[in-house]
């Protein structure tokens, strides 16, 4: 495993995103708490959750609980694992994904986060989406306040623009680490977010990092549903004699310094090779055939 910075943190240049393991089609606990393993076990140490991570209408927080009883049951060393959790979204009954930040419940979401992670400080929070009937410059104070008391060690924003992104790092100043953005071989519109991460110190974490060539595999053909434009990932990884998401995982981290992917899993087997795209060293050659398989779409 290769490493990167986030904050004053060294994490593992590859996360595990855990949202797979308590949303719809998640798997039974034994599988679940076995993929949290089997990360741990590949030498990642980034694991980000959020309170509103379960199934539609039920209690908040069944993806920090399961983290928190992966990691007291780890039988390893967890003292290097940052788990990174967020607040502000709710899952209501209809399935759809609520946003709200209000300082009020996002110190409240916060609290509820801290119980349920059994830790006496959130090692990263991060506000999960920009609340339109809120300042966001409310928003992001409450992350202040939580600084200030003690209740979090690191802040983060997800789902962010470049002006948002600034005045977040106006108001926290260092203690702003981490922006969350969605970023893959589909969805190009936060280069703009990635340069300024780059360029004020800021971890830049993608979210859906495989997308667009998640259904891809070395067993045949494309199958049905799978972009042409993306068949570069799979020729790069035929030529390694690796998966797909492997190509596409190590493409991100050639992006930039600041990237720290965090794809989903819900099988051991599909974290640990995730994982191991952090020993993947793409040449010149290969990089500039995936940018330009990977072209910019629009901003959504």
């Amino acid at each position: 495993m290769r490493y990167r910075t986030l904050g004053d943190r060294r994490v593992s240049a590859i996360g595990l995103g855990v949202m797979p393991l308590s949303i719809e089609g998640r798997p039974d606990d034994a599988r679940a708490l076995a993929t949290v393993h089997a990360a741990l076990d590949s030498g990642v140490t980034l694991l980000d959750t959020a309170d509103s991570y379960h199934l539609p209408g039920a209690k908040p927080g069944h993806n920090e609980l399961l983290v928190a009883r992966a990691l007291a049951a780890y039988g390893g060393d967890t003292d290097s694992v940052l788990v990174a959790t967020k607040g502000g979204r709710g899952r209501p009954a209809d399935g759809s994904w609520t946003v709200n930040g209000d300082p009020r419940r996002l110190r409240a979401a916060a609290e509820g986060s801290l119980r349920r992670l059994a830790v006496e400080a959130i090692g990263l929070y991060q506000l999960h989406k920009p609340d339109p009937a809120v300042p966001f410059e409310e928003s992001v104070g409450a992350l202040r306040e939580l600084l200030d008391a003690g209740k979090i060690r690191l802040a983060g924003v997800s789902n962010t623009d470049v002006e948002q992104i600034r005045t977040a790092h106006r108001i926290l100043g260092d203690r702003l680490v981490s922006v969350q953005n969605q970023y893959s071989p589909a969805v190009r519109d936060s280069e703009a977010e990635l340069r300024l991460c780059a360029e004020l110190g800021l971890a830049f974490l993608p979210w859906s990092p495989l997308g667009g060539i998640a259904r891809s595999s070395l067993d045949g053909p494309s199958r049905k549903g799978d972009e042409p434009r993306f068949g570069a990932f799979r020729t790069v990884a035929e030529a390694h004699g690796v998966s797909p998401q492997q190509v596409c995982l190590a493409w991100l981290l050639a992006r930039s310094p600041a990237v720290l992917p965090i794809p989903g899993a819900s099988r051991p087997q599909t974290i640990r090779d995730s994982a191991a795209a952090a020993e993947l060293v793409l040449g010149a050659e290969e990089l500039a055939l995936l940018d330009g398989a990977a072209v910019p779409l629009g901003r959504r």
